[in-house]
């Protein structure tokens, strides 16, 4: 018996829009790595990009639980003495809120450039709107089941 593969070139990418809108930022995270990564299609394979492009809007009204917003830290060093900086999940949503979606789905996706190839699929945007409107997302609705299309 031989295994087929999906061919990459001729797999028909759709493109998904997530609304983050009082959406629990870690569960909201893996539901958009699913659909980054293609685990939703039959046509699944670990080692090709067999995802969708997923547009996330409204990033600045996502939810956190618990005191996540003063306690969680987000840290980067420049590599030079007195370069750490540090800024809690608070001070990013103000300035950033994307960044924090960006950061969460980064930390799920795999190490290397299939990775990054997938995470490159990723558009988000702080407030409602999205230059993505010729590409006519399908809206998703991110529930605890997973993602279902809306209908209607």
């Amino acid at each position: 018996m031989t295994t087929t593969l999906p061919n990459v070139k001729h797999l028909g990418r759709q493109w998904v829009l997530v609304d983050a809108q009082n959406q629990v930022l870690g569960r909201l995270a893996s539901r958009i790595v699913l659909l980054l990564r293609g685990k939703h299609k039959p046509t699944y394979t670990p080692f090709l990009d067999t995802g969708d492009f997923v547009v996330v809007i409204n990033a600045e009204k996502i939810a956190v639980t618990g005191q996540k917003l003063q306690q969680k830290i987000y840290e980067r060093y420049s590599g030079y003495p007195g370069g750490r900086k540090t800024r809690t999940l608070g001070q990013v949503l103000e300035t950033h809120p994307e960044r924090a979606i960006h950061k969460a789905v980064k930390g799920m996706m795999p190490d290397g450039p299939l990775g990054r190839r997938m995470l490159g699929k990723l558009k988000i945007y702080a407030g409602p709107t999205h230059p993505h409107i010729a590409q006519k997302p399908q809206l998703i609705t991110i529930t605890q089941q997973g993602a279902q299309p809306v209908h209607g």
